[in-house]
């Protein structure tokens, strides 16, 4: 794609990492075929090629965003299936970064989305505020159909509130900071587990899992105090300078623990936390304090799948004989080029997988999206529910929170993390939502 930026523009980084984007892409719409968006909705300018001319239009000409494109940029799930199909090496979430961003810094939203996304990002990036924030929704939990028929940015609340657990999660048995030293003599490694935000507030049982899974691989795990939200969920809204702040001082922490005792990997079970992390190195580039330090951390920040793979966790004491339809979120996939390890992983541990037919499109989840989008995200989690339901599973794994809250809301088959089944066949508690499957194979039998 020719480009037509100033001397001047280029100076910014930002400019000038989008401009180099931009003349990757060759308009070839391969694109297209993938995108969720553009699947549902047919519109050119819901693909990544028609947003792409949208930013490159926005940019090039320095103009403050106006109404079509935040339409279009707000209604992309930053999924990032587009860059797994397009041939050209488009690095498009770069692009759309840098076009939120720019949106937050020149366009004045009507005061019922800024006081929605105010509220987003004050509450759930805190655990603390956002365990306050559930009980308030259990009261309001009864209301949510109501505020969705009512329609607008009530629709949004409703959402919000059928989003939040029927019965708020006690805190995890394993909860951080701390450190918790390996189960056998000899201690293998030691590694960092992102305690995260949302995550141990909506289902604690995640980091709990993964913490009795590496101790008895041999694994020290610490959980820094310190450590905040990755900054995912402010970065995604194009509020920049908060979620490099996160990036900073989550840098800071692990960096420490890697100077001082050191660290094997940093690892986290939240998929779109992991893209994040993984790109704080290019996040803190321009930050001649952080720059260097960023790049050690991404290297370090591992998916808790993609660490297991390295390991031998022997023979499994148990075969669950269970049907596994594994969810790979687009996080993993599309973000981070995760496609084999989780599944391979759970085949070892005597599950059957299944695939899950159109397998590449988002469940709807996205962060926030599922909030601030509720009707595109109800249609795709219809969808990917649906393709679920087809391969006939006794469970669903997947790797990543948002996508268990989202598919969760449209089925009742048990959807549990990777690691919590992992955690279960290799000598761990089984986990409580299993019990009725496995009651009813037992009876069956």
């Amino acid at each position: 794609m020719q480009t037509n930026f100033t001397a001047e523009q280029l100076k910014d980084s930002h400019v000038a990492a989008s401009e180099k984007i931009l003349r990757k892409c060759v308009h070839c719409g391969f694109c297209t075929a993938t995108c969720p968006t553009f699947t549902l909705l047919g519109d050119e300018l819901d693909s990544p090629r028609g947003r792409i001319y949208l930013i490159k239009d926005m940019l090039e000409n320095d103009r403050p965003a106006d109404k079509t494109i935040v339409k279009h940029i707000d209604r992309c799930l930053s999924c990032l299936a587009c860059m797994t199909t397009c041939p050209s090496g488009v690095h498009y979430m770069h692009l759309v970064d840098h076009a939120r961003t720019h949106i937050e810094k020149t366009y004045k939203r009507p005061l019922a989305d800024r006081l929605m996304r105010s509220l987003l990002a004050f509450v759930l990036p805190h655990p603390k505020r956002f365990r306050l924030a559930l009980i308030g929704a259990y009261f309001g939990r009864p209301f949510a159909g109501l505020l969705k028929r009512v329609g607008g940015p009530l629709a949004k609340m409703g959402a919000m509130l059928e989003l939040a657990p029927a019965r708020a999660p006690g805190r995890g048995q394993l909860e951080g900071p701390g450190v918790f030293t390996a189960e056998s003599p000899k201690r293998k490694g030691r590694v960092a587990l992102l305690n995260g935000c949302a995550q141990p507030v909506l289902n604690p049982g995640i980091n709990d899992a993964t913490i009795r899974l590496l101790r008895r691989a041999g694994y020290e795990i610490v959980l820094p105090e310190g450590e905040v939200c990755c900054g995912a969920l402010v970065h995604h809204m194009g509020k920049e300078e908060a979620s490099l702040e996160n990036a900073r001082r989550n840098v800071d922490v692990w960096m420490k623990e890697a100077e001082g005792e050191g660290l094997d990997a940093i690892l986290i079970t939240a998929s779109g936390c992991g893209t994040t992390i993984k790109d704080y190195g290019f996040m803190l580039r321009d930050d001649p304090a952080y720059a260097e330090k960023a790049v050690r951390v991404s290297a370090l920040a591992k998916d808790i799948t993609e660490f297991l793979t390295g390991l031998d966790l022997g023979e499994p004491p148990m075969q669950p004989g269970l049907t596994v339809a594994y969810h790979s979120a687009c996080s993993m996939q599309h973000g981070q080029k995760i496609t084999r390890q989780p599944k391979d992983l759970l085949k070892a541990a005597g599950f059957a997988v299944k695939d899950v037919p159109e397998g590449h499109l988002c469940c709807g989840s996205a962060g926030t999206y599922n909030i601030l989008q509720p009707e595109i995200a109800r249609r795709l989690r219809d969808r990917k529910v649906a393709n679920i339901e087809k391969t006939r599973p006794d469970v669903i794994a997947t790797g990543n929170i948002g996508c268990m809250t989202q598919i969760g809301l449209g089925t009742d088959i048990p959807i549990l993390h990777t690691a919590e089944l992992l955690d279960w066949v290799y000598g761990g508690p089984q986990p409580e939502s299993l019990t009725p499957v496995l009651q009813q194979r037992a009876a069956a039998e």
